[in-house]
């Protein structure tokens, strides 16, 4: 019942605008502090394609981050009843969509991954930013796969990490640690140093960067939470991984 509830489609708009709105409110009621500036910057005066990194449980206020008057940014959304609802979230923002997601090795569904690949590469390399969550959308928590920095290899495009954190914030116990800012608080914004992969970067070459993206984007994090908090959401511990996994 309630499943079906939530795939009506006005009732999608309904939740997207109240969202929206909310998010809107945070944005603007946050005494906001940014660090390490200088490294968006200079992606953000050279006008070229860049990708953002940012954990899945920090989606919510990448909103706060990223200027209007620069590469307009995109954002991969997974082919499921809530990627609707951040569909819809999205638009209200003027983010630009791309739909799809790796695919589930425990399922034989194709989810949309190597089209939206493809979307990807034509967006970041027509200049515009695309947003992906390297941690997504199962986890484990704070630990990246390979999709953000073969998506790197293939475009040129530096690849920027983002922390945030606030001061008035619910920290729920999913999987992600999914941080629900809380307005008039204090923020802090946290750009991490940028990775660059050549477009010749090997197996071996894209499995540094990987873990290079890991950890300054739990540094990063981890800095913004300490900043407002005085205590930090850590990762998840590391798993045996296949490399080769996008």
């Amino acid at each position: 019942m309630l499943k079906s509830i939530v795939s009506s489609p006005p009732v999608q708009a309904l939740i997207a605008a109240l969202l929206a709105g909310y998010m809107s409110l945070v944005k603007a009621t946050t005494r906001w502090e940014v660090r390490g500036l200088e490294h968006a910057q200079s992606a953000w005066t050279s006008g070229d394609g860049v990708i953002c990194g940012v954990w899945h449980g920090r989606i919510l206020m990448t909103i706060a981050a990223w200027p209007k008057n620069v590469q307009p940014p995109a954002i991969l959304i997974s082919r499921s009843r809530e990627g609707d609802v951040v569909t819809k979230v999205a638009s209200h923002h003027k983010v630009e969509v791309i739909r799809g997601s790796s695919r589930n090795k425990k399922k034989t569904k194709e989810k949309g991954g190597l089209s939206a690949f493809r979307e990807m590469v034509r967006w970041v390399e027509g200049g515009g930013a695309m947003a992906l969550t390297p941690d997504g959308p199962r986890g484990p928590r704070m630990r990246a796969g390979l999709g953000a920095v073969k998506l790197a290899r293939a475009t040129g495009a530096p690849l920027l990490g983002l922390g945030w954190s606030t001061s008035n914030a619910i920290i729920f116990k999913s999987w992600d640690r999914f941080v629900l800012p809380l307005p008039f608080g204090k923020g802090v914004i946290v750009w991490a140093e940028p990775v660059e992969i050549g477009a010749d970067a090997d197996k071996d070459a894209l499995e540094t960067a990987r873990a290079t993206l890991e950890a300054r984007l739990i540094a990063a994090n981890m800095e913004a939470d300490l900043a407002c908090r005085g205590e930090a959401v850590t990762a998840a511990p590391k798993p045996g991984r296949d490399k080769d996994a996008a």
